[in-house]
């Protein structure tokens, strides 16, 4: 796609920006990536329509309440995490990108640690797995409390094939999640995502059964160090 130039300010209608993105971009962009390693994202405002309609596979009812929520009050910049979070979903990774570069300067830190979370995961999908571990551990710096970085942490380390770091990562993930209460916040761009983290979670349970069908559920899939993670795991790493 082109450059979209267009000055961003504290008092830009976040909305606008979004469909003028969108409209520029044009159709969504090819995925995956031969050297993908997707981890997961994750949602500000993990209630409410729009998240619901997300959650469902409507990505597209999800963006117009996400827009709707960020013309009703511009300075609440959650939403417009929430909005990136759809157009990943629909593979228009660039018009997300911007739109999280936002979130990073203007929000507050909550709001910025989500942005920082999905920006890594924009990084692993596009092959880029040590920017995406820079923005992951950028993320979890400005809230070590918050098991959401962990997670994503976890998943990229297993990708990549540093189990001991992945391990130790689910672990405080798991320790810090106590109800699993965050991993309600989390978002799945690709539904191999989600397996991946059920295996890890799995695992570190002591539910071999669970994580060894999960495991062999995440062999087929069609990004390769996902299926390398689950055969490494499969044979007993």
């Amino acid at each position: 796609m082109g450059t979209v130039d267009l000055p961003i300010k504290r008092s830009t209608a976040y909305a606008a920006l979004a469909a003028s993105l969108l409209a520029a971009c044009g159709g969504a962009e090819p995925r995956p990536n031969d050297e993908a390693a997707p981890v997961v994202a994750i949602l500000a405002s993990p209630g409410g329509t729009a998240t619901e309609k997300l959650r469902a596979g409507d990505p597209a009812g999800a963006r117009a309440a996400y827009e709707a929520a960020l013309a009703a009050d511009p300075d609440r910049l959650a939403p417009l995490n929430d909005l990136a979070v759809a157009y990943l979903v629909q593979g228009h990774g660039e018009a997300a990108r911007r739109l999280l570069d936002e979130v990073v300067a203007h929000g507050s830190p909550p709001e910025q640690q989500a942005a920082l979370l999905n920006l890594g995961e924009l990084y692993a999908l596009d092959g880029y797995p040590a920017a995406a571990e820079a923005y992951l551990e950028t993320a979890r710096g400005l809230d070590p409390e918050r098991p959401g970085s962990w997670y994503a942490l976890a998943l990229l380390a297993d990708a990549r094939g540093q189990l001991d770091q992945a391990r130790a990562a689910i672990r405080e993930a798991v320790r810090l999640d106590d109800g699993a209460a965050a991993r309600a916040e989390l978002a799945y761009v690709y539904p191999e995502e989600r397996v991946h983290l059920e295996a890890l979670v799995a695992e570190q349970a002591g539910d071999a059964a669970l994580a060894a069908a999960r495991w062999r559920e995440l062999a087929a899939s069609r990004y390769g160090s996902l299926s390398a993670a689950a055969e490494r795991h499969l044979s007993g790493e």
